[in-house]
């Protein structure tokens, strides 16, 4: 007689607990015009913006001459899904949408939890974990392409080819997806996520040449970003306000900036910096002999750390990122990463003082501001440094054991690619 397959306890603990979350979080959404939750500006993007770059889409074309479109061509099907629901306001309809995925992503995570030799801290870092952002998430496309990034990470344990089709996809939407395969083990399947990866771009490219005009306006509008205020070096030309540097807040690209004297040296330097960073991310590559089946996991997250502190740009949405791969990455009992999720946690409060509760005193420059954005900041970057860190000591062999280059000691090297199983 089949046994009934009984639903885990923590399973059951951790559904209740996303339902309470959520409905806390829509119920904000609808108090969003109160000073502390912004005023209005965190839902405004979705109704103003987002709707507006949808009315262009649906005429078969991607925004052009618009200084805000700095997205990829796969941002444009994100946008247009909401469309797809009939009675409901494009705003309604992409909060559902949102919700949805976040509830898809929560699925993937308990049952890649609830493997042998697998834990549910990871489903539950990203149920607690979300919140903490407060109506954010739900007012962001952030939460889909996360998604992508986090059903790519788990495909990849069995199915190089999903997990690579899924990174393009991802890639596609926002170009930080790409960096989760960065850890795909060496040989066969590395060859294979980066080979499918590639030639699903490159097909998914050619659609929307096909389907839409100037797929590739977003390019033109990268290069002329300056340094966001909540950024590194935004925090440094803040805090230089104080010591009499010239310098002023001003909207462009979607963004407050700080404009002034070395404003643009200060930018070079960020761009500096994520260089530094890739080639340190390169050269850990190169070096590293020894994979677990939480390697990957723990690169994609401290890769996207590294990319996320030199930035010129850390928006607060960028923290559903960090707690979707904090969350893969304990979804495995062999991560280094633990102390990182705690970090990157701590980092997702801060934000949300910052923004969108005291998101004034940081414009202008206070004290208070600077001293919050300061604390932000640095817990990131401590996150960053001890990330990369903790992945470069595991990549070693154990001692008295020698892992041939050739020979990735992986569970993905030894399961059938055929399978497509999210976890």
């Amino acid at each position: 007689m089949n046994r009934l397959r009984v639903t885990p306890r923590p399973v059951l603990a951790l559904t209740a607990i996303w339902l309470t979350t959520r409905a806390l979080m829509l119920w904000l959404l609808t108090l969003g015009g109160a000073r502390l939750l912004g005023g209005g500006a965190v839902s405004r993007e979705v109704w103003r913006l987002y709707f507006h770059w949808y009315g262009v889409l649906t005429h078969g074309s991607f925004p052009v001459h618009d200084t805000l479109w700095q997205y990829p061509p796969g941002a444009g099907a994100v946008l247009l899904a909401p469309g797809l629901l009939p009675g409901l306001t494009y705003f309604e309809a992409f909060v559902t949408v949102t919700l949805a995925v976040d509830a898809l992503t929560l699925a993937a995570l308990l049952r890649a939890g609830t493997r042998p030799g697998r834990s549910l801290l990871g489903a539950a870092v990203w149920t607690g974990g979300l919140p903490l952002l407060l109506h954010l998430p739900l007012a962001r496309y952030d939460v889909q392409v996360t998604a992508l990034a986090v059903l790519c990470l788990l495909a990849s344990a069995r199915s190089p080819r999903a997990g690579g089709v899924l990174g393009a996809l991802g890639a596609l939407v926002k170009v930080w997806p790409a960096l989760v395969l960065l850890g795909a083990p060496r040989g066969r399947p590395t060859r294979t996520a980066w080979g499918w990866a590639g030639w699903a771009g490159l097909a998914c490219l050619a659609l929307f040449a096909v389907r839409f005009t100037h797929p590739l306006s977003f390019l033109r509008e990268q290069g002329g970003r300056g340094v966001q205020i909540e950024s590194l070096g935004g925090t440094a030309l803040n805090l230089a306000r104080h010591a009499g540097w010239p310098g002023r807040t001003r909207y462009r690209y979607g963004a407050i900036e700080i404009v002034g004297p070395y404003a643009q040296a200060v930018a070079t330097a960020s761009l500096a910096l994520t260089a530094v960073a890739f080639g340190l991310l390169v050269l850990w590559r190169v070096r590293a002999r020894h994979w677990t089946e939480a390697t990957p996991f723990d690169a994609a997250l401290s890769a996207v750390l590294l990319f996320t502190v030199t930035s010129r740009v850390i928006s607060p949405q960028y923290m559903i990122w960090l707690i979707g791969l904090a969350a893969v990455c304990l979804t495995s009992r062999h991560t280094r990463q633990r102390p990182v999720a705690v970090l990157v946690l701590a980092a997702s409060a801060l934000s949300t003082v910052a923004y969108p509760m005291f998101y004034g005193e940081v414009v202008e420059g206070t004290w208070a501001g600077c001293l919050l954005m300061l604390a932000r900041n640095g817990v990131l970057t401590a996150a960053a440094v001890l990330s990369f860190g903790r992945l470069w000591r595991a990549a070693r062999p154990p001692a008295g054991k020698t892992v041939p280059p050739t020979q990735p000691r992986a569970d993905s090297d030894r399961l059938p690619e055929r399978a497509l199983s999210l976890s």
